[in-house]
């Protein structure tokens, strides 16, 4: 998420003479709450994905607020199930559209307040008003990708899902199979049917059958699995990915860290410093002060899940195949001869400092200090 700095101070910013529309998205029908800031905002009810209605109740709201037909139309939404479709449709249409952060949205601190459809349009197109009168830091904007660098996302996001549903299929096989105090650790493995062969007559019909499914569903998603790997691989080595192959050279990255990196975060995303990224990944600290009372909180995790993710076991992975880096040095002399609970605070702070190297060698050519490359393998040569 993008935070834009403050207007200057004292500077004079109207919201009169457009049209500001907030749209609440919802499965099936939209709430849109429309306003030129000096009148009473109108309200509709649209049916979900109609673009037509939308045009039409904009159209109407100029007639109502008594704007010209060409009145600039400023709009907003929450990030959600919608992704980016609507925000592309509304600049289309020339309409100045902002995806919100719902997490960056001001709410109410009453110990019960009222939500509803409604009042969230009405918050929203409030704060609409407000950004563009200067208040810039009032809410967090989304960075919009181009449907490329959205679709390229696809691959290494269903490999996740791929991977969390070949591990509940394997878990629900040997779940299965204790019942009858059958126990075996490598479910589909390669000696899994000579194992399943000895062992299935012990079991009952009914169970033996749902099994037997279970395995068939565990087998189509490890073929899929194979399929993405496979395709993944072939474009690293036929030069289709050379952000990814330069990546994953370095040992302790492999192949499938290297496409989430740079899929994720630094094909599409330009960093201004290290704090932008730090910030961007929720790597950031974020202290609380007030009056006398000083508290470090932690980390913000208020970024990208799973880059965030993926760079704390990048970390522990440097220190095992990087042991010579500065970066392992610095980690060893600091947190080395500490406890479990210090290593784990240390590795976030390794991870941190990891994902800048990366940056700066994928941005800047900067090779990590003390860091070796993987020996090239003859299939590469």
């Amino acid at each position: 998420m993008d935070t834009p700095g403050m207007t200057r101070s004292g500077q004079d910013v109207k919201v009169v003479g457009s049209l500001y529309v907030a749209f609440e998205l919802g499965d099936r029908s939209w709430k849109l709450c429309l306003g030129d800031g000096i009148r009473s905002p109108s309200r509709c009810t649209v049916a979900a994905g109609d673009t037509a209605a939308v045009l039409k109740a904009i159209a109407r709201a100029k007639v109502r607020c008594r704007l010209p037909d060409d009145a600039p139309v400023r709009s907003c939404y929450e990030a959600g199930r919608d992704g980016f479709w609507l925000h592309r449709w509304a600049s289309a249409q020339r309409i100045s559209n902002l995806v919100v952060d719902p997490a960056s949205i001001e709410v109410s601190r009453r110990a019960r307040r009222a939500k509803t459809d409604r009042l969230d349009a009405d918050r929203l197109l409030s704060m609409l008003m407000r950004y563009h009168a200067g208040e810039r830091r009032l809410w967090a904007i989304a960075r919009i990708p181009s449907p490329e660098q959205e679709d390229q996302r696809r691959v290494h996001r269903e490999l996740g899902r791929l991977r969390q549903e070949r591990t509940a299929h394997s878990n629900r096989v040997r779940s299965l199979l204790v019942l009858h105090n059958l126990r075996t650790e490598h479910i589909g493995g390669r000696t899994w049917g000579r194992w399943w062969a000895e062992h299935a007559a012990q079991l009952l019909p009914d169970l033996r059958a749902e099994i037997d499914r279970e395995l068939e569903r565990l087998a189509l998603v490890a073929r899929q699995i194979r399929t993405l790997e496979t395709m993944q691989a072939h474009q690293v080595r036929n030069g289709e990915q050379p952000a990814i192959a330069g990546l994953a050279r370095l040992a302790g990255i492999g192949t499938g860290s290297a496409w989430t990196l740079v899929k994720e975060l630094f094909g599409w995303r330009r960093f201004g410093n290290r704090r932008e990224l730090a910030g961007c990944l929720g790597l950031a600290p974020t202290p609380y002060a007030s009056g006398t009372s000083e508290v470090e909180q932690g980390i913000s995790k208020a970024g990208n899940k799973r880059v965030r993710w993926l760079m704390v076991e990048l970390a522990w992975s440097w220190l095992r195949f990087q042991p010579a880096s500065e970066l392992s040095k610095w980690f060893n002399q600091r947190f080395g001869a500490a406890g479990k609970r210090s290593r784990r605070i240390g590795i976030v702070a390794l991870a941190r400092r990891l994902a800048i190297a990366i940056w700066r060698y994928l941005e800047h050519g900067e090779f990590p200090a003390g860091a070796k490359l993987k020996p090239v393998t003859a299939a590469e040569l």
